[in-house]
């Protein structure tokens, strides 16, 4: 029998932690109304909700002045003169326009772990690291969102305390695409026509977004007559490009302060279940990546997001006919000179995929069936793999009757991660009475784990609620597969 250890601590939401918002009415009509009925107040009247509005809700976030001058310059548009304003109308109708939403308000769950960056200062026989989190709050949208602290040599784990706000990153306006791997992914999606082929004809092998916007309007005007489904064209390409993108934050921002919210057009309705890994390159370099579920409210799509700092985020599509579902988790390095990576296309079984491209993913092997009472319904993996000298420990969800989670784990051959060579008959972790109930009832799940001083270091989601951790000797694990 395993002995799991419960760490006595948890990461529950906190309905507190509020992020600012756009606000957009639903029409452009209604927006130059409540446009027109401030610019009708005296500048008395002005100045004194302002007032108000700024006391109420300035200590809830740091820089709102300037988040609020940055809503006016985006709706100003509607105005009906180019009269000049005072930069007190200025913020106020900014803060018409701007919301607080509670990106925890209904569960913190499915955390991933990895080692942080920076180990500086951290005392001998301990380590410093990341938790990421899904953060979902009201409409059951989801972002990502993290939390530091550190392993001692005792295997006892702190949180470093959280600020009491969270702030969303910069977005780079206008990165740079490779024609290349935009022409492929458009195949892919079956969106490869005249019109696609005469707007990346006339960019160059690197263009970026301005470029890609320009093209468009000239080709749209060139082509409308002959191909009146242009318009629809033209969103998929724009579409296409507005899910690779780029975002950071500033260095005085603790970790815990910054938030992956839903940017592009495929991630409106969430970014969910982010399984981070730590990469190592043949070279040594080592680069921080995660794949993770984009949801528009209709289409999941995967994708991945690279980040060496936790400051500057690269986030991409993944392409390929086998990119599909939920689920896939990377190896933190390369076997055989090729990126590996575990998927579930098919909603029951683990498979495992090569490339010699980390974008483009074209062929998969069935490595993983249901086998055991408890994974009858489907399996999944619970994160990237971890090596250790026996093999790959892969941590894996399994669903039972009544749709209960479970987590359980196999290993693979180092050498040939698609053998299996141990597995466990019965879950390590299960949901147990005052943990089974939550935003989803009877799931404990998990994106990311790791091993410190020989024990595997377990964060995992109960209930789809809030997040605990559980410590276990890997060679207990180990020597049960056996």
């Amino acid at each position: 029998m395993l002995h799991v250890r419960h760490a006595g601590i948890g990461l529950n939401p906190d309905s507190s932690r509020l992020l600012l918002r756009s606000f957009n009415p639903t029409t452009e009509q209604r927006s130059q109304k409540i446009v027109a009925r401030i610019v009708s107040q005296t500048e008395a009247e002005v100045c004194a909700q302002l007032k108000q509005t700024l006391s109420e809700f300035s200590s809830r976030h740091r820089n709102l002045q300037a988040f609020l001058m940055k809503r006016f310059e985006q709706v100003k548009y509607v105005m009906l003169t180019d009269a000049s304003l005072s930069e007190e109308r200025k913020l106020l109708i900014g803060a018409y326009f701007t919301q607080e939403y509670a990106l925890e308000g209904a569960a913190l769950f499915n955390p991933s772990m990895v080692w942080h960056p920076d180990q500086s200062g951290v005392p001998e026989g301990s380590r410093r690291f990341i938790i990421s989190l899904r953060a979902t709050g009201e409409g059951h949208i989801s972002s990502i969102t993290f939390r530091a602290g550190i392993v001692d040599a005792q295997n006892q784990i702190t949180l470093d305390d959280t600020t009491p706000y969270v702030t969303s990153p910069d977005l780079v306006s206008n990165p740079t695409y490779e024609r290349d791997l935009f022409e492929r992914k458009l195949y892919e999606l079956n969106h490869w026509d005249d019109f696609s082929t005469s707007v990346l004809a006339s960019l160059n092998p690197q263009f970026t977004l301005e470029e890609l916007k320009t093209s468009l309007r000239i080709i749209e005007r060139q082509l409308r007559k002959r191909h009146p489904d242009t318009l629809v064209a033209s969103n998929s390409l724009l579409t296409l490009a507005q899910a690779n993108y780029i975002i950071s934050y500033s260095q005085n921002q603790p970790i815990s302060e910054r938030v992956i919210f839903p940017t592009s057009p495929t991630e409106i309705n969430g970014i969910e279940d982010a399984r981070f890994v730590q990469f190592q390159e043949d070279c040594g370099r080592v680069v921080y990546y995660a794949t993770y579920t984009a949801y528009d409210g209709k289409v999941t799509m995967p994708q991945m997001l690279k980040t060496e700092d936790f400051l500057h985020f690269e986030m991409s599509t993944l392409n390929g006919p086998e990119i599909q579902n939920k689920g896939m988790a990377l190896f933190p390095r390369r076997i055989h000179g090729q990126y590996a990576m575990l998927s579930r296309q098919d909603n029951e079984n683990i498979f495992i995929m090569f490339s010699d491209n980390l974008h483009f993913w074209y062929t998969k092997e069935l490595i993983l069936r249901p086998t055991f009472p408890w994974e009858y319904v489907q399996l999944g993996n619970c994160g990237s793999p971890i090596e250790t000298e026996s093999g790959w420990l892969v941590l894996m969800h399994g669903v039972g009757p009544m749709r209960k989670y479970v987590i359980g784990a196999v290993l693979l051959d180092r050498d040939n991660p698609a053998r299996i060579i141990g597995r466990l008959r019965d879950p390590i972790i299960s949901p147990v009475p005052g943990y089974k109930e939550g935003y989803v009832a009877n799931v404990v799940y998990s994106c990311g784990a790791q091993i410190h001083n020989d024990d595997l270091i377990l964060p995992y989601a109960m209930a789809d609620y809030a997040s605990a951790f559980a410590i276990i000797p890997v060679a207990e694990i180990l020597e049960a597969m056996r």
